[in-house]
């Protein structure tokens, strides 16, 4: 992998399409900003509609191409297991980029990116083993079969707060199946994926198999949304621009998978260890500094401990170290964009104003040594009512509201009180609570006594408007394969024409 941090810095990076890296059709770039300066480090391209279309076509030919159609489901797998070890060899390299490009934590990044190939061996080891299946039917002298078959382009848009991670968990089995891609990663976040591409050449991919187009959501995205190309979009982000991307597709028929926003419920009883309990919720909320789509921002207590776990939860956020993201010792670091550090300053004033209450953080930190970057100190809100727009609207960064409640049935309807539909935390001792609410919460993934703990081996997804598809699992080989079905008549005899053979 020739791209290094040093190597981007003031750089102009272009497009990745068929297998090599090509300026854009209209000669623009566009700067990319280190949130921990607030200044440009290095540009990408802009992708127009043209360069867009020539990355799908690329990506059709392919999928047509006998090097990949033909090659057999073993030797895809080979090839996804390859890949899988250059990002392992490459791994600290792609932290320090994505740290440099998002401002994520670099110890976070790392981890990432030496946990990646274990997903990429998976999906690997999945290649030869997606099964089709016969199916009876009342004529002894027929053959009724179901084959899985790669279902041809995918489209991909993937966000600026993990741009790898997000991306292997639909790149992996989209590879591992014969499908071809192309990616737009966020334009806030684009070094890392155009990083990968370079190893996905070095793996042995075939050229066009894998296509990258950097450049805005408006102008590229939107021409990648509306291709007809693409068999099947996949989008993380929004669910602002996820209602978007699906009716830009839905001109032209095409299937999406969507994990989309929000607004997690996180629920503490009063029969837990209060401060392992808080633990969980600070490492819940905070963590990426509020930049995850599960992040758990509406934190229900019940009222017997309230007051007692609020006191803990201040105490243990005024402990929370904002700094650098490339220190050992920094707990959070900044967030990803301006634009994103005042969306968050303007909903805590609006909880202020409509009478909750600042219990810790709240502001910008006041050290000039970050003077220029985009951080905001860790927040709790205390005095919050469900019902304000702070609760309600995903944020997207490092603040949490607190709430008291009083029965198992008022938790529960607080907790699905929300547009939102993504993932939920309970802390009890009482499995039977627990099961309880595992069973009648509203949300697609469910954790009791931890938080954000994830396998690539699970199915996950959202409810509501937290969208729609599911990702990791055997099930993401099946979302991106298609079923055909097959009837053979083998008994060689003349038939009726006007009867139909299988019933």
């Amino acid at each position: 992998m020739k791209t290094t941090v040093g190597s981007l810095e003031g750089s102009r990076q272009n497009l990745f399409i068929n297998g090599a890296f090509v300026a854009p059709k209209g000669g623009q770039y566009i700067d990319s900003f280190d949130p921990t300066t607030g200044k440009p480090w290095y540009q990408f391209a802009e992708a127009d509609a043209e360069d867009v279309g020539a990355a799908v076509e690329a990506a059709r030919s392919a999928f047509a191409n006998p090097a990949w159609r033909r090659m057999t489901q073993t030797d895809r797998g080979k090839l996804v297991r390859r890949l899988a070890e250059l990002v392992l060899e490459h791994a600290d390299e792609l932290a320090l980029i994505e740290t440099r490009d998002n401002g994520k934590l670099l110890k976070e990044m790392r981890a990432q990116m030496r946990a990646m190939p274990d997903s990429y061996t998976y999906f690997a080891g999945m290649a030869d083993k997606l099964l089709g299946d016969t199916i009876p039917v009342n004529k002894l002298d027929m053959l009724n079969f179901n084959l899985r078959e790669p279902i041809g382009v995918v489209g991909m848009i993937t966000p600026w707060n993990s741009p790898l991670m997000l991306l292997t968990g639909t790149l992996a089995p989209c590879l591992a199946l014969g499908n071809t891609v192309v990616v737009k990663p966020s334009e806030h976040a684009t070094a890392s994926t155009l990083a990968l591409a370079e190893l996905i050449m070095e793996a042995g991919f075939p050229a066009g198999v894998v296509n990258v187009v950097t450049g805005t959501g408006a102008v590229a995205g939107d021409a990648l949304t509306r291709h007809p190309g693409i068999a099947k979009f996949v989008f993380t982000g929004s669910t602002v621009t996820g209602r978007r991307i699906a009716a830009n597709a839905a001109e032209n028929l095409i299937p999406c998978s969507m994990e989309l926003g929000g607004k997690s419920p996180h629920v503490v009883f009063g029969d837990v260890d209060i401060d392992h309990a808080v633990n969980g919720v600070v490492s819940g909320v905070f963590a990426a500094a509020g930049q995850t789509c599960v992040a758990g921002s509406r934190c229900f207590v019940e009222a017997s401990v309230y007051d007692r776990f609020v006191e803990a939860l201040v105490e243990r956020t005024r402990r929370v170290r904002v700094g650098s993201p490339t220190l050992e010792e920094t707990d959070i670091g900044p967030l990803a964009l301006s634009a994103q550090l005042a969306k968050v300053e303007t909903y805590v004033a609006s909880g202020v104003r409509q009478g909750a209450s600042i219990a810790a953080g709240g502001r910008r930190p006041q050290a000039a040594e970050l003077a220029g970057g985009w951080y905001f100190e860790p927040t709790v809100m205390t005095d919050a009512d469900n019902g304000m727009d702070f609760m309600q609207e995903e944020l997207f960064g490092p603040v949490v509201g607190v709430m008291p409640f009083s029965s198992e049935d008022e938790m529960i309807q607080l907790a699905n009180d929300t547009r939102y539909g993504l993932a939920s935390g309970i802390w009890t001792r009482d499995i039977n609570r627990a099961l309880r609410f595992a069973r009648n919460v509203e949300a697609g993934t469910v954790w009791v006594n931890t938080y954000r703990a994830s396998s690539f081996m699970s199915a996950n997804g959202g409810f509501k408007e937290s969208g729609y598809g599911r990702r990791g699992g055997f099930d993401a080989m099946e979302e991106f394969s298609r079923l055909k079905n097959v009837v053979i008549d083998y008994s060689g005899a003349m038939h009726d024409p006007f009867i139909i053979r299988l019933r």
